[in-house]
């Protein structure tokens, strides 16, 4: 489970990217978590399998799962991410993937430091079982009992 936090600068204040700043690390902690508790990959194979849902193409596509469950509010959010993002972008997305991604770290930012833990629970849960279906890490043939 993840840690409290407990902000003192008012969220509303605080820089889309701000939130995108934590959200990036509550979402990898996440990731990670799920792959060591579900699967006996080495870490090299752990890092190659976190990637395919951290990378701006994977949050796209994760965007894409839960996007229809968001309030008004999270959607705000979700927005306001997607529109501070940089004009540069990665080799390996397009400036839609990646404000795609920005937005959808910055939603989970935004859910962290207000304290919503189970709702971002409830948006991972979308997230990973969209996600296996479409297709399963390939490195996780075993996993754990």
């Amino acid at each position: 489970m993840l840690p409290s936090a407990h902000p003192e600068v008012d969220l509303h204040e605080q820089s889309p990217l701000n939130l995108a700043f934590v959200g990036d690390g509550v979402y990898e902690l996440l990731v990670r978590q799920r792959l060591v508790e579900r699967t006996r990959m080495q870490p090299g194979a752990l890092h190659a399998a976190a990637v395919r849902y951290v990378s701006a193409r994977g949050q796209c596509q994760a965007l894409e799962l839960f996007k229809d469950q968001l309030s008004g509010e999270e959607l705000a959010v979700l927005r306001r991410g997607q529109n501070a993002s940089k004009a540069t972008v990665s080799k390996h997305a397009t400036a839609q993937q990646y404000r795609a991604s920005t937005g959808v770290e910055a939603l989970f930012g935004w859910l962290y430091l207000r304290g919503e833990n189970a709702r971002i629970q409830q948006l991972f849960e979308l997230v990973w079982q969209g996600l296996e279906q479409i297709a399963p890490p390939e490195t996780s043939a075993q996993p754990k009992p």
